[in-house]
């Protein structure tokens, strides 16, 4: 009985990190006149059919994704040196058969859209091109920095089966700092 809940325990472990391997993020940061621009892409987050349930009941949706720029340390944590909060949100219209979207940093809203195509929905959701974050001007030269993406959803506690839990799908990239 012992080995029998061992081995599942086992296979539980392996399809979450299938899954967590499938679904990562993507980041590209990108450090240009004092800025640091970061794209980062979620990839495979529509392929679930339970994410398209839940848009498609009109329900609101929001894909939050925590960035952080960090600093590696040899002997102790890595330091935290500015963080941002990007939420996507969407909610279909069932009789007009459209998205709105919206685009938030840092709780300011960016930008919104009313959007006929849900391939169009999908990038404005999970694709995300040089987001004007952080500045350069804390970085010391010739150091190794590196942008951690964080995605999670909301409503958490809806009753659909979401594709991931907490903060399990990330992605980071590192980068030296030249002057």
């Amino acid at each position: 009985m012992l080995i029998r809940a061992a081995s599942c325990a086992l296979l539980l472990l392996a399809a979450q990190a299938l899954v967590s391997a499938v679904q990562a993020i993507h980041v590209t940061p990108l450090v240009r006149d004092g800025r640091i621009y970061v794209s980062f892409k979620l990839s495979e987050a529509f392929d679930n059919e339970d994410i398209r349930a839940a848009i498609h009941s009109g329900l609101t949706i929001t894909f939050l994704y925590d960035i952080e720029l960090r600093r590696g340390a040899a002997v102790w944590i890595d330091r935290t040196l500015d963080a941002a909060t990007v939420s996507a949100g969407v909610q279909f219209d069932n009789l007009a058969r459209r998205y709105h979207v919206s685009l938030s940093v840092d709780g300011r809203l960016e930008d919104t859209a009313i959007l006929e195509r849900e391939d169009r929905a999908r990038r404005w959701l999970t694709e995300f091109e040089r987001l004007n974050l952080f500045r350069s001007d804390r970085l010391e030269p010739n150091i190794e920095y590196y942008v951690r993406v964080r995605a999670r959803t909301t409503p958490r506690n809806a009753s659909f089966v979401w594709p991931w839990r907490g903060t399990d799908v990330a992605g980071l990239a590192k980068f030296t700092f030249l002057r």
